[in-house]
């Protein structure tokens, strides 16, 4: 019987990076919970990050641009309203690798 290995590398892609700013962004929300609208901005940072919204990922636009307004409403902290602009540069990159056929 044979078992599968672990990889030993692994490719790093521009959706690994949306990937990873989506963690991030949602890890900062969760550290500083407690002001106005967090809990909304939980509820669509994990509604960005399902599997329907990254197979249909011009999906997702909408929901960063949402997820930004909420933010910059309830004053959340810069350490988030900057997070979710590493989000948008993100998604732009892995725009940008989709139409260049990388992806």
């Amino acid at each position: 019987m044979t078992f599968f290995e672990e990889p030993t590398f692994y490719d790093k892609t521009a959706l690994s990076e949306l990937q990873g700013a989506w963690i991030c962004l949602r890890d900062y929300v969760v550290k500083e919970f407690g002001f106005k609208n967090s809990d909304k901005l939980i509820f669509h940072i994990a509604e960005a990050m399902s599997w329907e919204c990254v197979r249909d990922i011009g999906s997702m636009k909408p929901l960063i641009l949402l997820i930004d307004n909420i933010a910059k409403q309830a004053d959340a902290p810069n350490l988030i309203i900057e997070a979710i602009e590493d989000v948008r540069e993100a998604y732009e990159d892995v725009l940008t690798e989709i139409s260049g056929g990388k992806l």
